[in-house]
């Protein structure tokens, strides 16, 4: 199964959209739905800025539904299983939310592309979800020291 989120610039795309429900495309019928959620936009603050965090985010993915009990090591290694070498792992969780995400950059532009193919797959004991990124994986800030 796949899906996408797709924002219009106005009512009448979306609405013209709403009407292509059936239509085949590659061979299946595309299933057109109103979204119940909003897209949120990413604060600018983390949109790449330079040229070299342009190319970074065109090697990284964005991760959702990672099964908490999943450690930063075995995401490292399903991915690098399948779509090559992993260049920088960063998986993120709370107390608040059931489930962890992560950002996985990969040593080349392929590695990205192909995790895009593993939506829908268990890792762990829940079916990840893989989009492109829109952010780089930027380096961890240190934390200051207590005392």
């Amino acid at each position: 199964m796949r899906f996408a989120f797709i924002e219009f610039a106005d009512d009448v795309g979306a609405r013209a959209a709403l009407t292509l429900g059936g239509t085949i495309l590659g061979f299946y019928p595309v299933r057109v739905l109103p979204s119940k959620t909003a897209i949120l936009p990413v604060n600018p603050k983390f949109l790449p800025r330079t040229e070299d965090e342009k190319e970074m985010v065109s090697r990284t993915v964005y991760c959702t539904n990672i099964d908490k009990n999943v450690p930063e090591d075995v995401v490292k290694n399903f991915f690098e299983g399948i779509c090559g070498e992993v260049a920088r792992l960063r998986l993120l969780g709370d107390y608040v939310h059931a489930t962890c995400i992560a950002f996985v950059e990969f040593v080349q532009a392929e590695g990205a592309i192909l995790a895009l193919n593993c939506s829908g797959m268990l890792l762990g004991s829940l079916p990840v979800r893989v989009s492109p990124s829109k952010t780089p994986v930027r380096p961890r800030s240190p934390r200051a020291m207590l005392h």
